[in-house]
């Protein structure tokens, strides 16, 4: 009888920790999700150039590989969140403002936003109601990742426009498979920071929006 209360305990203990780890990231998440808006509309007010948006990928790179990963146990660990998306946010602002000069630019960029909503709140959704595993999908992604990565590079130098659109294609969904993955590890207590969470699902969010933005933008005849 004693062991079982003790099994009933450590239970409720991890599914109160859960619902933690859950509620902050979702919390963390919202507010750099605006916070990310906020810069990209600063740098859009500013007219920064592409340089501007290298610059500050490769900023947000440097943090998330070499600073998060240190500070992400400490409070020191939400200001390093806070650089990663408002730098990413902030190159946002010279794509932005190559769409808006498109004649329906401003249809294109809400059709995204519009869409990535969509994907990410359905996709948390059907997570978090059927709790199920989607573990198995980590070795898939991973492999997907470092193909789409060579795609890419290899891009650089053939600039075959259909084969950058079949990429952002791809991105889309990789990013899918990493929003069920990440949100089914909160859940399943394999995520148990939630600035770490936060992160991945940002950058997963962050990816479908601008490969979204790029396959409408190439429909609506910008490529």
């Amino acid at each position: 009888m004693y062991q079982n209360e003790q099994v009933i305990d450590r239970t409720s203990e991890s599914a109160l920790a859960t619902n933690k780890v859950l509620r902050n990231t979702y919390m963390m998440l919202s507010i750099t999700l605006m916070f990310s808006a906020l810069m990209a509309g600063i740098s859009m007010v500013m007219q920064v150039g592409f340089m501007a948006n290298l610059i500050a990928f490769g900023g947000a790179i440097v943090l998330i590989w070499f600073v998060l990963p240190r500070t992400a146990n400490s409070s020191t660990g939400v200001a390093v969140v806070f650089g990663i998306t408002g730098l990413l946010g902030f190159g946002l602002g010279p794509i932005l403002n190559m769409y808006m000069g498109m004649a329906n630019g401003g249809q294109v960029i809400m059709t995204a936003l519009g869409g990535t909503g969509v994907i990410f709140l359905s996709l948390s959704a059907y997570a978090l109601t059927t709790k199920r595993d989607f573990s198995f999908l980590g070795g898939m992604l991973f492999v997907g990742f470092i193909v789409v990565l060579l795609a890419m590079v290899a891009n650089i130098f053939m600039n075959i426009p259909a084969l950058s659109l079949t990429i952002s294609a791809v991105v889309i969904l990789l990013m899918s498979g990493f929003i069920l993955y990440d949100t089914s590890r909160i859940i399943n207590g394999g995520e148990t920071n939630y600035l770490l969470a936060t992160v991945s699902l940002y950058l997963s969010i962050y990816n479908i929006f601008v490969h979204l933005l790029h396959l409408l933008g190439a429909l609506s005849g910008r490529d």
